[in-house]
């Protein structure tokens, strides 16, 4: 599509995986290629090549392009694993949490139940 001219540049979006509770989003430039310039090495080296050029390039891009895609879906992979990892670790510690409380709730509303049958048997002793 990219040598028919339908579009001009391919950008992929991801999340980049720094670390279980941080994901960076990230927006990389597939197609055309960006070429960073080393000011530093201007100099033209003449280099043959066998097979010519246009044949390397043919053959190496689109599996440039493929394994840039897959990066970034491994990345993406990851943050969300990660991303799923930290909710279910708050959601078990959110459950621990409920679960003293009920208990603590459970063992006073026991208690209070015990002593009020303790006292109800106390004020029937004294009556009598």
């Amino acid at each position: 599509m990219f040598q028919k001219e339908e579009f001009d540049i391919c950008t992929i979006f991801y999340n980049q995986f720094k670390n279980v509770i941080t994901q960076i989003p990230q927006a990389q430039q597939i197609i055309p290629l960006n070429t960073k310039s080393d000011d530093q090495n201007n100099s033209e080296d003449n280099y043959e090549f066998e097979p010519d050029e246009d044949e390397i390039l043919s053959n190496l891009l689109p599996k440039n392009i493929s394994t840039q895609i897959f990066k970034a879906m491994l990345e993406n992979s990851a943050s969300e694993q990660g991303a799923r990892m930290s909710a279910m670790d708050n959601a078990t510690r959110n459950a621990g949490e409920m679960v003293d409380k009920l208990t603590i709730e459970y063992n006073r509303s026991r208690q209070a139940a015990i002593t009020k049958e303790l006292i109800e048997i106390i004020s029937g002793a004294e009556s009598l």
